[in-house]
């Protein structure tokens, strides 16, 4: 992430800016890189969003900005830059995302004492809409496992189907499954998870006799040992299990079983969720083993389903198969 700094607001990169408000970009980012242990993914996505930005008020202002120019700025210049990147194509999430960005960005400015500019905070960001889950149908989630469960049972195999049964049978999030320690594997005697999920919020999930005996095959099966402060799963040279390998799995299941686009890892959650609603589980029980913070989340997968309790409706309601009365 450094060299990608340096290279966009050197002297000679396209994007001029005055010698202060360089520095103070730089300064920021690096705030996020060390002082806030940002991702690298959240680093580029920010950096990204000041280049669109200051690239703008420099074309806006027609002379390279300085952090006098940024303790100018009213909010109709921030809805002059919002409005050039909806004409750019920038969607509604993806606005919402940069202005999110600029607003932690003159936030720090003010805690250093460099700006005090509060003209972007009085701004609502856009709306963006729910995505709706789009999980595999039981059908399609049952032919992932099945078509895993068949394949020659190496130890890549084993652990690949762990995983699998893991995100369907348990409704992990990928990093949470591959944030198992080897302590954490659960046994007959203990077969509940105690799960860290995002925000810190801890959960307990119960986890399947099928599940259960596929972790115990891939330990047995691993070449690696596997001592008990060590990842539960393993990559092919012996480092803790990518993330990425468990994408490409899916990629290569999609085109194996014909499953859809959508089929994901994190889409194995989702199909979690949908079934168990779809066989009766109560939505605050549902909340609890996926571990949202909040009941709104969880209500998401109903309307996933809601054709499917329409159907319900229409076939157990007393009037629902009554023909329309004559006018």
């Amino acid at each position: 992430m450094s060299a990608t700094i340096k290279d966009i607001l050197s002297d000679e990169s396209e994007l001029s800016l005055s010698g202060d408000l360089r520095q103070a970009v730089v300064g920021w980012l690096a705030h996020l890189r060390d002082g806030r242990g940002s991702s690298d993914a959240t680093l580029v996505a920010y950096d990204r969003a000041m280049r669109q930005f200051l690239g703008w008020l420099r074309g806006h202002l027609g002379h390279a900005p300085c952090l006098g120019d940024l303790a100018r700025i009213e909010p109709k210049g921030f809805r002059a830059f919002m409005a050039a990147r909806r004409r750019a194509g920038l969607e509604s999430r993806s606005l919402a995302r940069t202005m999110s960005a600029l607003r932690q960005f003159f936030r720090w400015l003010e805690t250093e004492g460099l700006v005090k500019n509060r003209a972007v905070l009085t701004l609502a960001l856009p709306k963006v809409p729910h995505g709706i889950p789009k999980p595999l149908t039981i059908e399609k989630a049952a032919t992932v496992v099945a078509d895993s469960m068949e394949a020659k049972l190496d130890w890549i195999a084993a652990r690949d189907l762990a995983v699998l049964l893991l995100l369907y049978g348990a409704g992990l999030r990928v990093s949470e499954a591959l944030g198992l320690m080897r302590k954490d594997a659960p046994t007959p005697e203990r077969d509940v998870l105690r799960i860290d999920g995002k925000g810190g919020k801890e959960r307990l999930v119960p986890v399947l006799p099928v599940t259960q005996e596929a972790i115990a095959r891939y330990i047995a099966l691993c070449p690696y040992p596997l001592r008990s402060d060590t990842p539960l799963f393993l990559g092919a040279k012996g480092g803790p299990l990518s993330p990425r390998i468990i994408q490409l799995l899916m990629e290569d299941l999609r085109d194996r079983l014909d499953l859809p686009e959508t089929a994901t890892p994190h889409a194995l959650r989702h199909s979690f969720a949908t079934h168990l609603l779809r066989a009766g589980a109560d939505l605050r029980q549902i909340q609890e083993l996926l571990g949202h913070a909040s009941l709104s989340t969880t209500q998401l997968y109903t309307e996933v389903d809601r054709e499917r309790l329409l159907e319900v409706y229409d076939a157990a309601h007393p009037r629902g198969r009554d023909p329309p009365e004559a006018s």
